[in-house]
């Protein structure tokens, strides 16, 4: 498990305030401090006293996002090696060892919350934790990998820079190292990409082919509009954005670069309306990500059937590692 002692000297005076005590007050008093406490910015480190609703609002979240980095890498590690050139592999090999690291360091986050990594584990397999929808579609062409690199790492990292601020301590300082490797992914993608829209007209085809197919997708990943004063996750400051927050920055940001690549957005409706300075598009199939993200989707099982056999096939390891040190023997 993480020490919080540990990481007491990289914090900021002002993230220091200590969480109030419980000491002297009755139980909702207390709550209300609590969020008093979180409303005014103030972090929350793994070893302070905490409502149960908002240590597993958190475990929750960090849990999913855990579950999105592990699941993410089985789209990409698939072209491993079909990539067209060494360097190319070794930019892809790189960044799927990021992706791993990521979740490695969001299971020690949710492992502090009080759930055992192998428990995590065990329900991402068994369908009782959710990851995102985008890992959950197939990639057919080298175009995919660049596609996800740079879009959808694009769309992830607008949420992701959001929660550098959560009121959750060790969450905000290790968003911190993820958006900086996430950003790295970003320029590998739109490398991927730029390449290919300037190369033979079939490689251009296959850029605007994979954009047509993964739209729908990242149209959908943010999630559903929900009222901001009904969503406990901004309540308890682990997030800072709505859902459609994030959905409008995505577009600003790279609507006006796809256009400036020559590539058609497969949405007739979208658009930016002045007068409310909101981009309007046609409604995503939320039915489809209903569907999706209950592992129903065209790779669901196949990826968790995959991580099923490499845990399997790694438990040996796991259990030499783990396993508790023998006594020494007797001399006699």
């Amino acid at each position: 498990m993480t020490d919080p002692l540990a990481l007491d000297p990289v914090l900021a005076p002002e993230e220091r305030t200590p969480v109030p005590s419980r000491e002297g007050v009755t139980p909702d008093a207390w709550v209300e401090r609590f969020e008093a406490h979180v409303a005014a910015g103030h972090k929350v480190e793994a070893s302070d006293p905490m409502p149960d609703e908002y240590r597993t609002a958190v475990l929750r979240f960090v849990e999913m996002h855990a579950n999105s980095e592990l699941m993410g890498v089985l789209p990409e590690r698939e072209w491993l090696m079909r990539a067209p050139t060494l360097r190319r592999k070794l930019a892809l090999t790189a960044k799927v060892q990021d992706e791993v690291g990521h979740a490695q360091l969001l299971y020690r986050i949710a492992e502090d919350l009080g759930k055992s990594r192998e428990a995590m584990f065990d329900d991402l397999i068994d369908g009782r934790t959710k990851f995102h929808n985008v890992f959950h579609y197939p990639t057919r062409s080298w175009a995919d990998v660049g596609i996800i690199a740079w879009l959808v790492d694009a769309a992830a990292i607008v949420a992701q820079q959001a929660l550098r601020d959560s009121s959750y301590g060790p969450y905000a300082r290790t968003m911190r190292k993820i958006c900086w490797e996430e950003s790295v992914h970003i320029m590998h993608g739109r490398d991927v990409v730029l390449t290919l829209v300037t190369g033979t007209p079939s490689q251009r085809a296959a850029v605007q082919d994979a954009l047509d197919r993964w739209w729908g997708p990242l149209m959908q990943m943010h999630g559903p509009r929900s009222p901001r004063e009904k969503d406990r996750d901004l309540h308890w400051r682990i997030k800072a954005k709505t859902s459609e927050e994030l959905r409008q920055e995505f577009l600003t940001i790279y609507v006006p670069r796809l256009l400036e690549l020559g590539l058609v957005i497969p949405d007739p409706a979208l658009r930016f309306d002045e007068a409310s300075a909101l981009w309007q598009y046609t409604e995503p199939d939320w039915d489809e990500l209903r569907t999706v993200v209950t592992n129903h989707g065209p790779m669901s099982q196949a990826r968790l059937d995959f991580r099923r056999l490499a845990r399997e096939e790694t438990r040996w390891v796991r259990e030499s590692i783990l396993a508790a040190p023998r006594p020494a023997p007797r001399v006699a």
